[in-house]
């Protein structure tokens, strides 16, 4: 008699250090087998081929692969059984010894000659997972992603029924686009009780935040009003110490130029234990998001980030100028606009030829964004005459023509945002 999906019985299994069988090394096996591994199971695959990713599993040995077909006594200690060999008569041998053993079994190719079901299943977070079955696979994928999405953003209100959660934790929000966060990192934001946020952090989230969570604004406004670093130390240390989670929701990644490491010392210090989420990094987010590579083969084998925080002939300066003028490679400037003639100058100055491609990109990743093409030599008057204001990332070096190349030809489809002018032509 057929199985109907109204009689499952949801189930978690605890397969650490059990055996479970799988049969068939194909894409389904692939997409099976890591989550099985992370539930710790000792996975035993039987198969003659498979795939480059199961096959690098068994040669790190975290995988036992046998590399044969399926015979009849595979099943022999499994408590868990995967048949997703290709033949469905293969299917079914594994299947029926399973049921011989009293063994559960899941059929890739037959629901209705399985034992046991595969729910859609995802990790919310640390302590939650989500399974759900209703019969049609792309329905329970809907319903779980639905579900997912609630409680990362905190939509679905699990805050307070959660096993609270200590201390602090430093999120990268990413490059400015909400969208852009990691799915750790709004997990995390969906359990704060405080979350002490950065001027250049995804603000629109605190929006889908719940009213009792405190918000304290940490923007820094260039040349203008800004919480000192001592006041952001002190704001964390005290909101944990009275017991709540304290989520810092920065720009970027916490540990590029975000002074991550500085409030991870304070914290640490005073005893409170921390969790770092990385971000996407403004120094690389940004000139994807615009269609410019960093690095490409044979233009560009490295890159340098630098942070122009204070100008070339300053002495507090740690940047080596002069090697960095010399470099073939892509060099990529944040916090860099007030003081983009002072930088021009000095790579000038230093044998970086004149000519060479800058692209400049403001409001990286949101809709405002803007991006200009020029050349080293008149880069600084053309950012004055179009007016460009921070945030913005300045990218020097040849795969600036990869990227106009590149916005030429998603023009020529039609799927460019706007048109993009020849490197060195003023408009």
């Amino acid at each position: 008699m057929a199985r109907s999906q109204d009689e499952a019985y949801l189930l978690g299994l605890r397969l650490r250090g059990k055996k479970v069988l799988v049969v068939g090394g194909g894409a389904v096996a692939a997409r099976r087998v890591p989550r099985l591994l992370a539930a710790g199971a000792d996975v035993e695959l039987v198969s003659p081929a498979v795939t480059a990713s199961l096959e690098d599993l068994a040669a790190a040995k975290k995988i036992t692969w046998l590399n044969r077909d399926y015979r009849a006594g595979d099943c022999e200690g499994a408590w868990l059984v995967c048949a997703c060999a290709g033949p469905p008569r293969v299917n079914a041998q594994v299947a029926a010894e399973a049921e011989s053993l009293h063994t559960w079994c899941v059929r890739a190719d037959d629901a209705s000659g399985s034992s046991a079901w595969t729910p859609a299943a995802g990790q919310a977070a640390d302590n939650v997972r989500v399974g759900v079955l209703t019969g049609d696979p792309r329905r329970s994928a809907q319903v779980r992603d639905a579900i997912l999405a609630g409680l990362q953003a905190g939509t679905i209100a699990a805050r307070h029924h959660r096993r609270r959660r200590a201390g602090v934790a430093l999120v990268g929000g990413g490059p400015g686009d909400p969208g852009l966060i990691t799915v750790r990192g709004r997990q995390l934001l969906a359990e704060a009780d405080v979350v002490v946020a950065d001027r250049l952090a995804p603000r629109e989230l605190l929006a889908e935040l719940p009213p009792d969570v405190l918000v304290i604004d940490a923007g820094k406004v260039p040349y203008g009003r800004a919480m000192s670093q001592d006041e952001i130390n002190a704001a964390l240390v005290t909101h944990a110490k009275s017991g709540r989670f304290v989520v810092r929701l920065k720009g970027g990644d916490p540990f590029v130029f975000g002074r991550g490491g500085e409030e991870m010392q304070a914290c640490l210090r005073a005893g409170i234990p921390v969790t770092v989420v990385p971000g996407v990094s403004s120094a690389v987010g940004v000139p994807t998001a615009a269609g410019l590579p960093v690095t490409h083969r044979g233009i560009a084998q490295d890159f340098h980030v630098i942070s122009v925080h204070v100008p070339p002939d300053d002495e507090r300066s740690t940047v080596d100028w002069e090697a960095l003028a010399k470099s073939d490679g892509t060099v990529v400037l944040l916090m860099a606009l007030e003081r983009l003639g002072a930088v021009t100058r000095a790579l000038m100055r230093n044998g970086r030829p004149g000519t060479s491609p800058v692209s400049v990109i403001a409001d990286g990743t949101m809709p405002t964004q803007r991006t200009i093409y020029s050349t080293l030599d008149e880069v600084e008057r053309k950012v004055a005459n179009e007016g460009i204001r921070p945030p913005a990332v300045v990218v020097i070096g040849d795969v600036v023509t990869i990227a106009a190349e590149l916005a030429g030809l998603a023009r020529a489809l039609g799927s460019a945002p706007a048109p993009v002018p020849p490197l060195a032509e003023d408009t």
